[in-house]
């Protein structure tokens, strides 16, 4: 079994709902377990201003799927949840991504762990650190030395 963080996010057709629903979904999938869930966060978009704030947060869980296997659940419940992949950093229904799987780097051509941006998204490190304050993150370092570079003010617990 492993450790994996996963960073939820969505800004289309109530939110809250598709990460809500999503939490459940991902908890129910096979060899797998919820472990804990932050808060819930407001956030502005990165990117293209000319769409909603997104609703996201950060969920730990243990699972004996490897990541290519997670990666490929992950995104059926993307589907489900009607996600459309359109313009880069564009609006979405539900955004489903692999932020730490275990103490593994993985860089292949359909997966990169740890995710690439986490180390620069305040929607992912303090979400991230409600759960796990002392986090180290694969190549990047403590992810609190990361966030005290940030500006921390396009987020707001819900």
């Amino acid at each position: 079994m492993n450790v994996v963080y996963l960073g939820l996010g969505s800004n289309l057709d109530g939110p809250e709902n598709h990460v809500k629903t999503a939490i459940k979904e991902v908890s129910q999938l096979n060899q797998t377990r919820l472990l804990e869930c932050s808060s819930f966060y407001k956030t502005t978009p990165v990117g293209p201003q000319d769409q909603p704030d997104f609703i996201n947060c950060v969920v730990k869980l243990e699972t004996g799927l490897s990541a290519h296997i997670l990666l490929s659940e992950l995104q059926k419940i993307e589907r489900q949840h009607g996600r459309e992949r359109g313009r880069h950093w564009g609006p979405r229904t539900l955004d489903l991504d692999i932020l730490l799987y275990g103490e593994m780097t993985i860089k292949d051509d359909k997966l990169t762990i740890p995710h690439p941006e986490m180390a620069n998204r305040e929607f992912v490190l303090v979400p991230l650190m409600e759960i796990d304050a002392d986090i180290l993150i694969p190549g990047c370092g403590m992810a609190s030395n990361l966030i005290s570079r940030l500006d921390n003010h396009s987020i707001n617990r819900i």
